[in-house]
């Protein structure tokens, strides 16, 4: 109804209403007067009268509606803005009336609706900011409430999922387990599914909410995506038990396998043979290609060495490039060595073959041990231990190869390891010491140099051997501090010479792979050098073939600045390696050494003479001197003579020396006597002549 009509119709009730009045008043007139004509005219007069007060009043009511109206409208404006929704303008309260008081609890009321509305409003911004996915249920789990992170956990919109249980949304296993009392108070895992049908797991925390109005009472429940957790659990596990790089069993994994294995047979009373296989020279890869070409190897071989097995065979990395595998099942009352040994070939077949390596072809060779459950061992670790020492026993016979064990490498192995760590202590306790073996000139038999020796003597056990303890310094990087300690002696005992007239010529000293790696090695030695007050021209580093093949151009740069400080170079061990007269070019080399295993033979093995000769006029060709080493008959001297090799050293000439003792020949050679040396020159002339 409009304010007009309102007002008309109100005014045209108030003037009917007015008008009758007055003619009940006139009528009544009537009926006490009727024969009066003058009453008639006063009735008249009366009725007149009554209209027009009947007027007067509907004006005056008129006027009192209009003076309400606009308050009236304005109240039920209000009113509709509330009814819709809309609590944001306040009630205008201008009046002292009942009406102001209709207003003021309207106005109330919008206040009240507008509190409510905000904590809503707010209540529905917070859920929708968090970002683990929330449910409100009623207390038989109905869903009242999702916020947006339940959706996009879901993929549903929030209207699809009011009204459903919160078991539909769990995985279908998940449901029977999912007790709505009991997940209202805990904390637990499960599974949830999505509308496209993925399931995630996730982990969810129930409440229950207490309310006196039951409108208001049922769950709260928090649920967290863990997909990312679930991932790194299974991802931790899986390290736990496999070798992240070659993707077969780890050492704890191999032993877990192997003791199951293990336990079967001795009920079963069948053999287990375990092959332990560890890469010859492996640290050479990692040297001159990187790690991540050594691991590039461990990748192939770890694939190489699956395929050559029997697919129930279970091979394993126990460490670096060191790998493992056991075949069960084998019968106890037949020798197993052969089949085992035709596998343990198999396998270092796979092993030789070439390995690319950024477009290199790279050659490698292993060494494997071979022990069998129960006659070496009836427990995983004294299995692995003795196949280990067969491991260690084939590598000291020059790798490629295998072994079976035996108790007498046990004793080896447990030597080595007790020599490993003696050789820790043997710096501190100055057990090492430098021998000199001379270098002769063997068309004058006078002293030309001498190469340096280290020697272990260990308290207890006499001398050490060489081949014994210098691969145990090269594993443990003790070489880096003993290399030092070497070069340091040697200059004293060069200065000692030297001040007391002896003249000892060129100083050899051996050099390894991981002393010339050394980021610091070329300061060190100016270091030295500098500190004793010797010039390097007085020294020569001696240097194996596979060390001055590894990373040629590194190597190369490195050795030029070595020469460039004034030491000279020789190739030690020559013919034993596998380096080409090209490759030989690229180096500042200026002595060759021909192995003694060559010379041994030359005047019997015809092959061997053929390498020796080739090697001496190669060394000329190239403008070098030419070493033999290992000279130990007058035989071998005359070969060498007539041969054109004009220096050599070996036991001919008499053991290693003390410096004292090389001091004293030097003396002798100094004074102008006969060179030290110059009697067997003679006897071999004399001998070479009755041969013919």
């Amino acid at each position: 109804m409009t304010a007009a009509n309102f007002r008309l119709k109100y005014a045209i009730a108030s003037f009917l209403v007015v008008l009758l009045a007055a003619a009940a008043v006139a009528a009544l007139f009537m009926v006490r007067h009727a024969a009066d004509a003058r009453s008639f005219t006063a009735w008249w007069l009366a009725l007149a009268v009554g209209a027009s007060g009947a007027l007067i009043a509907a004006a005056l009511m008129w006027r009192a509606v209009s003076h309400l109206q606009r308050p009236l409208d304005s109240l039920i404006r209000s009113a509709e803005r509330i009814g819709q929704g809309d609590y944001t303008r306040p009630v205008e309260v201008e009046r002292r009336d009942v009406l102001a008081d209709l207003q003021q609890a309207l106005e109330r009321m919008r206040g009240r609706l507008r509190q409510s509305t905000v904590n809503k409003s707010y209540l529905h911004s917070v859920l929708n900011s968090m970002t683990d996915a929330v449910f409100v249920t009623s207390p038989d789990g109905v869903i009242k409430v999702a916020n947006a992170a339940a959706c996009k956990l879901l993929g549903y919109g929030e209207e699809e999922l009011l009204g459903r249980s919160i078991l539909a949304v769990l995985e279908e296993r998940e449901r029977a387990d999912f007790d709505l009392v009991q997940a209202a108070q805990e904390t637990r895992e499960t599974v949830v599914r999505t509308r496209s049908g993925q399931t995630i797991p996730v982990s969810i925390t129930g409440s229950r909410i207490d309310s006196d109005d039951p409108q208001f009472q049922g769950n709260i429940f928090v649920a967290r995506n863990i997909t990312d957790r679930k991932r790194a659990e299974r991802r931790i596990r899986y390290l736990a038990r496999y070798d992240a790089l070659t993707k077969i069993p780890n050492r704890m994994q191999f032993h877990h396998v192997l003791q199951q294995t293990i336990a079967r047979a001795l009920r079963s009373g069948q053999v287990v043979a375990v092959l332990y296989l560890d890469m010859d020279h492996f640290k050479e890869v990692n040297d001159t290609f990187g790690h991540g070409a050594g691991d590039r190897v461990l990748e192939v071989l770890a694939e190489r060495l699956t395929r050559a097995v029997p697919r129930e065979t279970v091979v394993g990395r126990l460490a670096g490039d060191e790998f493992a595998l056991f075949v069960e099942a084998l019968p106890a009352d037949t020798d197993n060595r052969g089949p085992i040994a035709q596998l343990a070939r198999a396998l270092l077949t796979e092993v030789s073959r070439p390995f690319q390596l950024n477009q290199h072809e790279v050659f490698l060779t292993a060494s494997v041990g071979i022990a069998f459950c129960p006659r070496d061992a009836e427990n995983v670790i004294d299995l692995i231990r003795n196949a280990d020492a067969a491991m260690y026993y084939s590598k000291q016979n020059g790798g490629n190869t295998f072994a079976f064990y035996s108790p007498e490498m046990n004793a080896a192995a447990v030597e080595r390891l007790m020599l490993k760590s003696k050789l820790r202590r043997a710096l501190e306790r100055d057990e090492l010491e430098i021998r000199y073996q001379p270098k002769v000139d063997l068309r004058t038999g006078r002293i030309s140099g001498a190469e340096a020796l280290l020697r272990w003597r260990l308290p207890g056990h006499g001398d050490i051997p060489p081949s014994h303890f210098i691969p145990l310094a090269e594993e443990t990087n003790l070489i880096l501090d003993i290399g030092e300690w070497v070069l340091n002696r040697v200059c004293l005992d060069y200065r000692q010479m030297q001040s007391q007239g002896g003249d000892p010529g060129r100083i050899s000293l051996n050099l390894s792979l991981k002393q010339l790696r050394q980021a610091s090695f070329i300061l060190r030695c100016r270091s030295v050098f500098r500190h004793h007050h010797v010039s390097p021209t007085a020294f020569e580093l001696e240097i194996t073939e596979t060390t001055l093949m590894a990373d040629q151009q590194r190597t190369v740069r490195l050795l030029d600045e070595l020469y460039a400080m004034g030491l000279h170079l020789s190739i030690d061990d020559f013919g034993t390696g596998y380096s080409s007269l090209s490759a030989l070019q690229q180096f500042p080399i200026g002595t060759l050494k021909i192995d003694q295993s060559f010379v041994r033979n030359a005047t019997e093995d015809a092959g061997d003479a053929t390498i020796v000769r080739t090697i001496i006029e190669m060394g000329r060709s190239l403008g070098m001197e030419v070493i033999a080493e290992g000279v130990e008959s007058p035989s071998q001297l005359q070969f060498l003579r007539t041969n054109g090799c004009y220096y050599g050293q070996g036991r001919l000439f008499g053991e290693t020396c003390s410096v004292e003792e090389l001091l004293a020949l030097l003396a002798t050679q100094a004074a102008g006597g006969a060179a030290p040396f110059a009697h067997l020159l003679r006897n071999a002339d004399e001998t070479a002549s009755r041969s013919a």
